[in-house]
């Protein structure tokens, strides 16, 4: 099935597109995920439909996304009568995504990602699993390290998070000026806190790392040393941008409770 979207007839091409073309390659990292035949995968930026190509026969339904009108048609006639292939032409980021379970594995334009992955985790439906190629310094800061970050911290409550694969530099074309990796995030089943407290969660991350007193903006010293030491964490309070995530998620708790 192939849709095009009238209203994207001037949309520019995404740039940072660096695409992943071994065969072998390709495989090998869908070997390292969890898809399967039941299946729905969402693939964004389909580009040239290597890595298409292969998700169409790993699961069930695979709907690809492709901005760019010129690789559009190209898709249209390579995989022209797929019938568990659906391709549409849009800019992902005003795409609805579905209502129902999904997954998405994808070769993402890097000057994108933040935004990509702000759409699929604060979804009301977010992807049961995503792996996504990104640049290796994104992956650590959505993975808060060294330190945690806004992004890292608005991500672990509801996802684990971790480094698949490391790619070469030569495995693109053209090759990136950076490291790429494949990173992985799955949903938890019990998430640390209510989805409804998302906000108020987002709200306090921000407002104790932004404003220049730190935690000591939202919560009193007394209320920080005794949410810690009643936790069974060390009492000894760091500065906020060393912060660990559970101390972070504590000190919400507390802020919940008392703030």
């Amino acid at each position: 099935m192939r849709e095009y979207n009238k209203t994207n007839r001037n949309s520019p091409v995404w740039a940072s597109q660096n695409f992943l073309t071994s065969s072998s390659i390709i495989k090998r990292i869908i070997n390292l995920s969890s898809i399967c035949k039941n299946d729905h995968v969402i693939e964004i930026g389909a580009g040239k439909g290597h890595i298409t190509d292969k998700l169409i026969n790993q699961c069930g339904k695979v709907t690809a996304i492709e901005i760019d009108r010129s690789l559009y048609g190209k898709l249209s006639e390579k995989f022209e009568g797929i019938p568990n292939l659906r391709l549409i032409c849009c800019d992902f980021l005003s795409w609805n995504l579905p209502k129902t379970p999904f997954k998405v594995f994808a070769n993402i334009p890097f000057n994108r990602t933040t935004d990509i992955i702000r759409k699929l985790t604060n979804s009301d439906n977010p992807p049961e699993e995503a792996w996504l190629s990104m640049e290796k310094g994104a992956a650590k800061r959505f993975m808060g390290r060294p330190n945690e970050t806004i992004l890292s911290l608005n991500l672990k409550p509801f996802f684990d998070c971790e480094i698949k694969y490391y790619f070469r530099r030569e495995d693109f074309h053209p090759a990136p000026s950076v490291d790429v990796v494949l990173f992985h995030f799955k949903k938890k089943a019990i998430p640390d806190i209510t989805w409804q407290e998302r906000y108020s969660f987002s709200r306090f991350i921000a407002n104790s790392l932004s404003k220049p007193k730190g935690i000591y903006a939202v919560l009193t010293k007394k209320q920080i040393s005794t949410a810690l030491r009643m936790a069974g964490l060390p009492g000894d309070i760091p500065r906020s941008g060393e912060m660990l995530y559970i101390q972070w998620l504590c000190l919400f708790r507390c802020y919940m409770k008392y703030g």
